[in-house]
């Protein structure tokens, strides 16, 4: 990955745009950005940083700290980066969070977070992406360092320059595992590790299968247990064991089918011998019944011939009944209607058609002179209801004229009142936007008191834990120190305790050993020291740990205190409480705004229908007013013509009922005269055919032809009996005359003997099938499940190498046993690439430290046989001893992790497929080294220019400044904001 080119804009210290062309330090090889203490120069790495990730690692979670405090409200706020990887040119353009003022109307308004993503295509520039979400995915799948990794071996910040040295094994393996291309190794390891999972589950159930299908056998054969895993000869001897089982079942079965044939042969025989003696005895029985019921039958069977006769005279006296009855009913209704003719005054003698039909003429002449005036009656109500209604419109219209007039005078009065409260509301509504604003910015400082509050109290509490990890730090160092003071004076006692008298010594070969040193009380050993040194670095990593939170809370106490400008949360309260007073108001104008100006519009409209609305008022009255008139005298006209036709009743209605009535009873009265008269004629001729035909039926009279009638049902029961009677003499006769009977035994056979031998018979027969039938079926299931046991039994035994070759070869690549140095697959290879790092560092170690230091990759077991394999060490020459690196001093820390950097970055460029470090960034670490180490370091710096590789340097550092030519000056201008410029120091 090589950076190409930085311009930012409104970022940190730099107010206006500042480019950086770091492809003009190509040539040189390596670079200086220097500038007085607080100019801005770690800001430029800040600035690559936040390109690439969204993010700057000292403010992380801050965004809004990275808007220039220097920029102007309009001034622009951006970063763009170019770079390139694999020689692919690509550009990014974020530009922060921040409040900036509106594009329309006053106040200020948020900038969202913007980004954007190019790749150069020949020579123009092509979009990506141009969403923060988007753009980040991209740049992680182009970069395909996360910002972390991209701080431990690119960008190495400003107290962050340690962090691959001192990196627990994951997370140093993260790193290298990206730079390498090495996820296929974990790949491989995962694909392993299924594969043998999948095996042992086939294996599992195999066997599983295996047993149940033992178990299966078992059941078939009627067995208490089965062995776990059957063998072919205990499948085998099962199998023919049922076979010879269901063999003896088969000639059971025969032999009993064959007597129950022959028990039921013997049985059938008896039985219907029996029949027949039964059916013999039984029609013998039958006869000698029927012959005593012979005289009823002879009697029902002459009642039976005079129904018939009386059949044919019963039509007749039905007639007879009708025609009677129908007179009688006719005398009724004649009587009826004379009463009701009575009631209209007309009871003058005996009426006759003629005379009734006289009377209907003249009441049918009164009615058609009445018809007329009954019409008109019968308008009246309508006619009454409309003066009504014109009445009820009247007075409406008068209403309506009346309240529009009154409008018309008050709703100018309303309008000009209106309007004046519309002028008030909407200066009241007009301060919403600034009172939000107000409020906005009041509730961010209250809320970052409130956490300079609770930040406050934590850093107490940070600082107390970082002096407690500061003494903890001292006192294991000073225990180091003396453990291993103790560890040498204490060699000439241990060489003593191991002298045998007349053994030569191991140090001067002398057999005698005149004055042996004594052995100290206390022995330290070489696991006491290393315990000891570990426990130092620990310890550091603690003291480490609680400073970097003790700065963290103390920079947010500071960023929050600013926020809040100096105000407490009670003081901030009483004026968050007046804000928000400010808005409600505010937005209580705007929405009463609304409400009035639709009044107002509302009321003008009003007026505007009023004053159109008042001549169609005056109109419509006068309209309704004719009418009104014009119905009073149409009604008045029709009432004197009725009241002249009533004579005597209340209505012209009333006379025209009593005149149609009156009609209507004279004619039904002509009806029912008539009709009296030829319904007795008629029940005279019904009489005289009922005599006659009775008389011809050989009957003395009609009552005795109706005596002998019987109805269907009776009729139908005498014939029946009579022909069951007929049926049943002729049925028995011929059962006793029938040919089958004769011969046979006179007393009934006995079949019980017979009847139990054929159920024994039948009851071993069914056992015999049964049994049969079971072995059969166990038989046939048998031989299924037996052949499947013995395909399974092959299939079981591939599948158990193939498990335990995939077992072992998982095992080994996942860091278990048989592996002893529990390294993964992916760690193996790492651990080889980490050696050349490790070789290719020290090459610089070795130079810049005199010999002293050397890095060692560690790839023992771990503390209680944890996973390594990329764990590192710092050998000390002095001592011989290998120790942890966080023993070593600031400058040494420097030193080890500059050398480590540099061969990170020369091994990793030099892998084929793997992530090319172009440009490396180193921030400040320098001023630790005295000038020695400096000039060495510096020299070993100066080495690499001609690989192909450039370097940035932040420093202060005075000589640093005199030896490197190619500087980034950054500078504090008059006005407070910095400014980059490039350039030579003069040689």
């Amino acid at each position: 990955m090589k950076i190409k080119r930085l311009t930012i804009a409104g970022f940190g210290p730099y107010k206006d745009v500042q480019t950086v062309d770091f492809e003009r330090f190509d040539a040189d090889g390596i670079f200086l950005i220097t500038g007085k203490t607080g100019a801005g120069k770690s800001s430029i790495l800040d600035a690559i940083c936040y390109a690439l990730y969204g993010s700057v690692p000292r403010y992380d979670g801050t965004q809004a700290l990275l808007r220039s405090d220097h920029a102007d409200l309009a001034d622009p706020t951006f970063v763009e980066l170019e770079f390139s990887i694999d020689g692919t040119d690509y550009r990014v353009n974020r530009v922060p969070e921040y409040e900036r003022p509106k594009a329309r109307g006053e106040g200020m308004t948020k900038q969202a977070h913007e980004a954007t993503l190019w790749v150069r295509v020949a020579d123009s520039w092509e979009g990506i992406a141009a969403k923060p979400v988007e753009v980040a995915h991209e740049l992680a799948r182009i970069v395909s360092l996360n910002k972390d990794q991209f701080l431990q071996v690119i960008l190495l910040a400003q107290n962050r320059f340690q962090e691959f040295l001192l990196a627990k094994n994951d997370d140093r393996q993260a790193v290298l595992r990206t730079l390498f291309g090495t996820r296929r190794f974990r790949d491989i390891e995962t694909q392993l590790d299924e594969r043998r999972k999948a095996a042992a589950a086939e294996m599992k159930s195999a066997e599983e299968s295996l047993t149940r299908h033992a178990r299966r056998v078992a059941d078939l054969l009627e067995l208490d247990e089965a062995p776990t895993r059957p063998d072919e000869a205990w499948l085998n001897t099962g199998k023919e064991s049922l076979d010879e089982q269901l063999q003896t079942a088969v000639t059971n079965a025969a032999r009993a089918d064959l007597e129950f044939a022959q028990a039921e042969a013997a049985y059938s025989a008896e039985v219907e011998v029996r029949n027949l003696q039964v059916r013999r005895d039984g029609a013998v029985a039958t006869l000698a019944t029927l012959a005593e019921a012979g005289p009823s039958i002879d009697l029902d069977r002459a009642a039976l011939k005079a129904a018939h006769r009386a059949a044919t005279v019963w039509p007749l006296a039905l007639a007879r009944d009708a025609a009677a009855e129908t007179l009688s009913h006719a005398t009724v209704e004649q009587a009826a209607a004379l009463e009701k003719l009575a009631k209209f005054g007309d009871a003058s003698g005996k009426h006759t058609p003629a005379s009734l039909a006289t009377t209907v003429k003249s009441l049918t002449g009164m009615l058609g002179s009445l018809s007329d005036t009954l019409a008109e009656e019968t308008r009246l109500p309508a006619i009454a209801l409309e003066v009504a209604e014109h009445e009820m419109s009247l007075a409406t219209a008068e209403k309506e004229l009346e309240t529009a007039l009154l409008l018309e005078t008050t709703l100018p009065a309303q309008i000009n009142d209106v309007d004046k409260l519309i002028s008030s509301t909407s200066l009241a509504a007009s301060k919403a936007e600034e009172a939000t604003a107000q409020l906005d910015r009041v509730s961010a400082a209250r809320a970052a008191s409130a956490r300079a509050e609770d930040a406050r109290r934590l850093l107490g509490e940070a600082k107390d834990a970082e002096a407690a990890a500061s003494s903890a730090h001292l006192d294991a160092v000073q225990r180091h120190d003396t453990l291993l003071q103790q560890r040498h004076s204490g060699f000439a006692g241990e060489l003593a305790r191991q002298l045998t008298e007349g053994e030569p010594c191991l140090v001067c070969g002398s057999v005698a050993h005149p004055a042996p040193a004594v052995p100290a009380r206390e022995v330290v050993t070489e696991n006491i020291v290393n315990a000891a040194r570990a426990a130092v670095g620990d310890r550091w990593g603690e003291l480490e740990e609680r400073r970097i939170a003790a700065q963290d809370l103390s920079t947010r106490v500071t960023d929050d205190e600013a926020r809040a400008d100096g105000k407490s949360v009670d003081e901030l309260d009483a004026v968050l409480v007046l804000a928000t007073v400010a808005v409600d108001a505010a937005e209580f104008a705007a929405g009463e705004l609304v409400t009035i100006t639709a009044t107002g519009a509302r009321l003008r409209a009003e007026l505007a229908a009023v004053k159109s609305e008042l001549s169609a008022l005056r109109d419509g009255r006068e309209q309704v007013l004719r009418l009104l008139t014009e119905k009073k005298t149409a009604r008045d006209t029709i009432v004197d013509r009725v009241s002249k036709n009533s004579e005597g009743f209340h209505s012209v209605a009333a006379r025209v009922q009593q005149l149609e009535a009156h009609a209507e009873a004279a004619r039904a009265l002509s009806e029912k005269v008539s009709g009296v008269e030829s319904r007795r004629s008629a029940l005279n001729s019904a009489t005289t055919a009922l005599d006659a035909q009775a008389t011809d039926q050989g009957f003395k009279s009609a009552q005795d032809a109706v005596a002998a009638r019987l109805d269907d049902a009776a009729a139908g029961a005498l014939e029946s009996g009579i022909r069951v009677h007929d049926d049943s003499v002729a049925a028995a006769t011929a059962t006793i005359e029938d040919s089958a009977l004769v011969g046979i035994p006179d007393e009934l056979i006995d079949v019980e003997l017979a009847a139990t031998r054929r159920a024994e018979c039948s009851d071993q027969r069914d056992a015999a099938l049964s049994t049969r039938g079971a072995l059969e079926t166990r038989s046939i299931d048998l031989a299924t499940v037996v052949t499947a046991a013995l395909s399974e039994l092959g299939t079981s035994a591939t599948q158990r190498i193939e498990f335990d070759q995939l077992q072992q070869l998982a095992n080994v690549v996942q860091g278990n046993e048989p592996n002893e140095k529990r390294m993964r697959l992916e760690s193996f290879v790492l651990a080889a690439q980490l050696e050349e790092i490790v070789t290719a560092a020290n090459l610089r170690l070795h130079t810049m430290t005199g010999g002293r230091f050397a890095l060692e990759h560690d790839d023992q077991l771990q503390f209680r046989g944890a996973r390594s394999g990329l764990s590192l060490a710092i050998r000390d020459e002095h001592t011989g001893r290998s120790r942890a690196a966080q023993s070593l001093s600031g400058g040494e820390m420097f030193l080890a992790s500059l050398a480590l950097a540099l061969g990170l970055a020369e091994v990793v460029s030099n892998q084929a497929g793997g992530i090319r470090l172009d440009t490396l960034f180193v921030d400040e670490g320098f001023g630790s080294l005295d000038s020695d180490t400096l000039e060495v370091a510096m020299t070993t710096l100066d080495s690499l220019r001609a690989g192909g590789r450039t370097i940035g340097l932040i420093s202060h550092v005075e000589a640093m400044k005199e030896q490197i030519p190619a500087k980034l000056q950054v500078s504090v201008t008059d006005q407070g904001h910095s400014v980059i410029e490039e350039g030579y120091a003069a040689v």
